[in-house]
């Protein structure tokens, strides 16, 4: 993307963050409506910090503005009960921002006024600023929407949702060796790199990710309750959790199903993708599909190998409206070289947390490129996160 562009991207990030903190009471900011998401006032900081840290600390080599809220915001630091009386009140938080960011963006406008530091040259200081802070105002975002499913609020569903069959429009990958990763790309993080090839077996995918409708016949079905659908993982998971829906899927008193956003509650769309669900949910809804038989035997989820080989072939649409489980643990890339400053290394290289892809609605477009690489924990079920499914190949008719 263009410097221009990134900018406009960067100042629609600040005044979004700004206002996402003002929009509720003062307490309700430093709050946590979620418990593995940190409060609006902390996010909004740990964001004002990463933009002046990369600008002044490293690249102008002025450590002192980062220096002195690195223990509040820096690398590593956790916004538990102890840390959050330590926050600045409201009204001195939003100015301290807001005076920062201002300045930054008259920086980050003018190049000429930075070092000659490889960020700058290699034009990567503004892709990884904006990736950064996107990531930070989407679990605000999470955030709100937690506090919006806490509120009980009457609602009546005008459409209700109806049951559809799980999708056979999908589309056929052919055995053959791939790249994986970014190449010579100045928005590239950490874990897109070193660049792969990799070979893979031929599969079909679904063309567009699993819907609302397809979900909801997972859940007449009996999906929550059929043990065999379930890994032992999942199983464990369930028996801690009793959950019957996605995390956003609510009933009205005459049982239809609604969701809760941001914005409060709305009618579900049966073809929409459907969202907040875990990873143990979508592993699930696959053995459920592939209970079914005949084309949709062999349903599994997608490995993100498998995802990025079809987005960027063109073989898939749809994406970007939610995160997308993948089966495989969140991993590095052979020949991975950690960087050595601690806010530009991915964190999540564990058996625990699985990859994610094709960004969300509340994404940036920056972030929604076939290489981009996410990750969560497999029973976190608030960050938006959908599925796709792969299949055996389709028989072709070279096939003997």
């Amino acid at each position: 993307m263009k410097p221009h562009e990134l900018l406009g991207q960067l100042s629609v990030l600040h005044q979004m963050t700004a206002h996402l903190l003002t929009s509720v009471p003062e307490a309700d900011g430093y709050r946590r409506f979620h418990p593995d998401l940190p409060p609006l006032a902390w996010l909004l900081g740990r964001s004002v910090y990463l933009e002046t840290y990369w600008l002044r600390e490293v690249v102008q080599q002025d450590a002192d503005l980062s220096a002195r809220v690195r223990p509040l915001f820096g690398a590593g630091v956790e916004a538990d009960e102890a840390l959050l009386p330590q926050l600045p009140p409201l009204e001195h938080l939003l100015n301290w921002a807001l005076e920062l960011q201002e300045q930054n963006l008259t920086l980050l406008a003018n190049p000429r006024l930075l070092s000659d530091h490889p960020l700058v040259r290699e034009q990567r200081l503004l892709p990884l600023i904006v990736q950064q802070e996107g990531l930070l105002c989407e679990q605000m975002l999470a955030q709100l929407t937690e506090r919006r499913l806490l509120e009980q609020t009457p609602y009546s569903v005008a459409a209700p949702l109806r049951a559809q069959p799980p999708s056979e429009d999908h589309a056929d990958v052919h055995q053959g060796h791939y790249r994986i990763g970014a190449k010579e790309d100045p928005a590239a993080l950490d874990n897109e790199l070193p660049t792969q090839i990799v070979e893979l077996h031929p599969f079909r995918i679904d063309r567009h990710p699993v819907s609302n409708g397809a979900y909801l016949s997972f859940i007449e079905a009996g999906g929550y309750d059929r043990h065999d659908l379930w890994s032992d993982a999942g199983r464990r998971w369930r028996e801690q959790h009793e959950t019957t829906q996605p995390h956003h899927w609510r009933r009205d008193i005459l049982g239809h199903w609604y969701g809760v956003g941001l914005n409060g509650p709305f009618d579900l769309v049966a073809d929409d993708a459907v969202s907040g669900i875990s990873l143990y949910e979508a592993e699930a809804y696959a053995a459920w599909v592939s209970s079914l038989g005949g084309q949709l035997a062999g349903a599994v989820v997608q490995h993100e190998y498998q995802w990025e080989v079809a987005a960027r072939s063109q073989a898939i649409s749809d994406y970007g409206r939610v995160w997308e489980w993948c089966a495989n643990p969140f991993h590095p890339y052979t020949g991975y070289v950690a960087p050595a400053d601690a806010e530009a290394a991915s964190s999540g290289f564990d058996a625990d947390h699985h990859a994610l892809r094709g960004g969300c609605l509340h994404s940036q477009r920056i972030q929604r490129r076939s290489s981009y690489r996410h990750h969560l924990a497999a029973a976190q079920r608030y960050h938006f996160s959908g599925t796709r499914l792969v299949f055996p190949p389709s028989k072709m008719p070279w096939h003997k």
